[in-house]
């Protein structure tokens, strides 16, 4: 694979750099793509000869800055869409600007950049885009409505994406990603209180990754790492809504800094 591109948002910590790690491991060309620029430019040293791009893709004219470099990759082989951040809070009382950073981050740039790079993949007819959407992304959370709104747009949008590309026989393939509660510092960062969750729920970024490659690999649509998750979101089907609203207000409660 020595001669093929990855390219990986939100590089710089968690998950990406999970991603960023092990498809080094495995030959990938990276390129790095994150806000924190130090951060990002230590590891694409790390991970030699990485590009560093440092880019803040909340920003439009930032979104299309990378959506021109992957164009102008001759071959790229993958794209991770896994930039993200939380804005937790009751939705009234949220800044409206974060809101819409993060509306522009999870929706406008994942669109962007992925159409950029399925615009180079399909007729290469080779390829793969993974977006990391949430587990959160199949169910109404309070304080964290917006955000979980964002997340089943990125699970449609993909899931719609796999059944085009399957309608032309192609063989490039794309995932929406669903995990839950990830040790990468995403929910400290995001205010949450991370000892109120119990311990069997957590999963490290690298068993996330692990996960997510395997299921590329049999091109499946969805994934929830871990059985506990593709329980979670089985049930989320079946039940009736009262009972996994019932279940969301009590989570909300336990793990919302604003709610305590």
């Amino acid at each position: 694979m020595k001669e093929h591109t990855a390219i990986v948002t939100g590089a710089s910590s968690g998950i990406g750099e999970a991603f960023a790690r092990r498809l080094h491991r495995e030959g990938y060309r990276l390129v790095l793509v994150a806000r924190r620029t130090d951060r990002l430019e230590s590891l694409a040293r790390e991970l030699a000869p990485a590009e560093a791009l440092g880019a803040d893709l909340a920003l439009d004219g930032e979104i299309e800055r990378v959506a021109v470099r992957i164009a102008a990759e001759p071959g790229p082989a993958l794209l991770v869409n896994n930039a993200g951040f939380g804005a937790p809070g009751r939705f009234w009382e949220t800044d409206a600007r974060t809101l819409d950073r993060m509306h522009r981050l999870h929706v406008l740039c994942v669109q962007r950049l992925t159409r950029a790079a399925l615009e180079k993949m399909v007729p290469a007819g080779r390829g793969g885009v993974i977006n990391v959407a949430s587990i959160s992304g199949c169910f109404h959370v309070p304080g964290a409505v917006a955000y979980g709104a964002t997340k089943a747009w990125i699970i449609h949008f993909t899931a719609g994406l796999h059944l085009e590309l399957r309608g032309i026989g192609s063989p490039v393939r794309v995932q929406a990603l669903c995990p839950g509660f990830t040790r990468s510092g995403f929910h400290e960062a995001a205010g949450m209180v991370a000892a109120a969750i119990p311990r069997p729920l957590w999963m490290t970024a690298e068993e996330v990754v692990d996960a997510s490659l395997r299921a590329l690999g049999r091109n499946h649509a969805v994934v929830f790492p871990g059985w506990t998750y593709r329980m979670t979101a089985a049930l989320g089907r079946v039940l009736p809504r009262f009972l996994t609203d019932a279940a969301l207000l009590a989570y909300s409660r336990r793990t919302n800094t604003r709610d305590r």
